[in-house]
This record gives structure tokens, C-alpha cells and sequence, in this order.
């Protein structure tokens, strides 16, 4: 059982490696963040080290977010270390979050609430360039949706809600996007703004699907 597992890019890894207190580290490169996470859950070590930079990415935050939402991960202490030598601690808080989903890192986010956002109900399932999202809330100027697929703040796309008479078809962009790691597996939430979208039907869905 390792004392330590630390993750960072793989052209950082070495230099890492190289600093005596990580010399018998088990080592996860950034895109391995998920079988890090399984190696932290199982083992518990002493120590998780993480490389700065990855830290401070949205794959980073979501990692530590889990490690604190894990009540039996307490006692590991979280450290983000930098291969030039330098760390500091991350200190665990008080109380974890209720869940892992709660409260996702936001990438980036402009200002795209310029009408009332309606809840909507569980199971509506919206395309967003041709991908299986899910919808949950929505404006006449934008929506919230959670996706298997990647989506990318500024990133152009092209969505579509299931009307009854017909489909509703919007040109958007992603105001922001969060990743996130549920024992589910990984996600995506995101903030979509409205280019050009017919508030008529979009008034008409959202009263047809919106929570009572």
C-alpha cells in the first residue's frame, strides 16, 4: 500500500519522481485522474500529492472535491506540489459536501441570466451537436444541461429540444462548463446562451416541461 500517490502531466512527472519524498510514489499522469481517484479510494495513502498546474484545472478541482466529499479520505492529506520543488497543503474541510455533484467548478462564466431560469423535469433529454444531453433548467435565453460529451467554454454549438410539434433548433455557445467526477462517472454540467432561439416555443416547452 503506497504512502503516496501523486498526479501530475506526464512532462512533470519525472522531475517529481526525482525529489526524495515522492521516490516511491504511486504515479497517475493528468489524464489518468480517474484511476488515480480508484487507487486513492482503495489504498487511502498518507499523502496525495498534486502537481500545481493540474490542480488548478477543472479535472484538478473536480479530484480534490471528490477526495474531501469522501468521509473515509479524511485523514489523507492533500498536498499541491510544483517540480520545481515548491508545495503547500490543501486543508480539509469541517463539514464535506453533501455530495460529489454539489457545487461544480466553473471553467468560466459570463453573464447569461437575463431571464428567470425554470427547473425542468427529470428525463428531458436535448441534443447538443448531435449528442445525448440532459436538461435542467431553461430559459428564453439559455439552459443548464449535464453531458457525457465534452463541452468547452466559447465552443459554438448547435442544440435541439424535443417539442411535441416539432423540433426546436438552436444556434448556442457554452457560457460555461464545469467537469465533474459522481461515482457515476464522468460529466460534464454546463451553462448554454442563446443565439437565436424562438421565445414563443420556448415559452411553450418550458411550460410543458417545467416541475409543478
Amino acid at each position: 500500500m503506497p504512502d503516496t500517490v501523486i498526479v501530475a502531466a506526464p512532462e512533470y512527472l519525472p522531475a517529481l519522481q526525482e525529489q526524495g519524498e515522492f521516490g516511491d510514489a504511486l504515479a497517475f499522469s493528468d489524464a489518468d485522474a480517474l484511476k488515480a481517484l480508484e487507487a486513492i479510494t482503495r489504498d487511502r495513502p498518507k499523502v496525495i500529492a498534486l502537481e500545481r498546474q493540474f490542480a488548478a484545472t477543472s479535472r484538478g478541482a473536480a479530484l480534490i472535491k471528490r477526495i474531501k466529499a469522501d468521509p473515509k479520505l479524511r485523514k489523507c492529506e492533500i498536498r499541491i506540489v510544483s517540480h520545481e520543488g515548491e508545495s503547500e497543503d490543501v486543508t480539509q474541510p469541517e463539514a464535506a459536501p453533501a455530495s460529489p455533484e454539489a457545487a461544480p467548478v466553473k471553467l468560466d462564466q459570463r453573464g447569461t441570466r437575463r431571464a428567470p431560469r425554470v427547473k425542468i423535469v427529470e428525463g428531458v433529454e436535448v441534443l447538443i451537436d448531435g449528442s445525448p444531453a440532459t436538461l435542467i433548467d431553461l430559459s428564453v435565453v439559455g439552459a443548464q444541461v449535464i453531458s457525457l460529451t465534452i463541452l468547452r467554454p466559447n465552443q459554438r454549438v448547435r442544440m435541439v429540444l424535443p417539442d411535441e410539434e416539432r423540433p426546436i433548433r438552436c444556434q448556442a455557445g457554452v457560457a460555461w462548463a464545469a467537469f465533474e467526477m459522481p461515482k457515476t462517472g464522468p460529466r460534464y454540467r454546463a451553462g448554454i446562451e442563446f443565439f437565436d432561439a424562438e421565445s414563443g416555443n420556448l415559452d411553450r416547452f418550458i411550460e410543458q416541461n417545467r416541475i409543478p
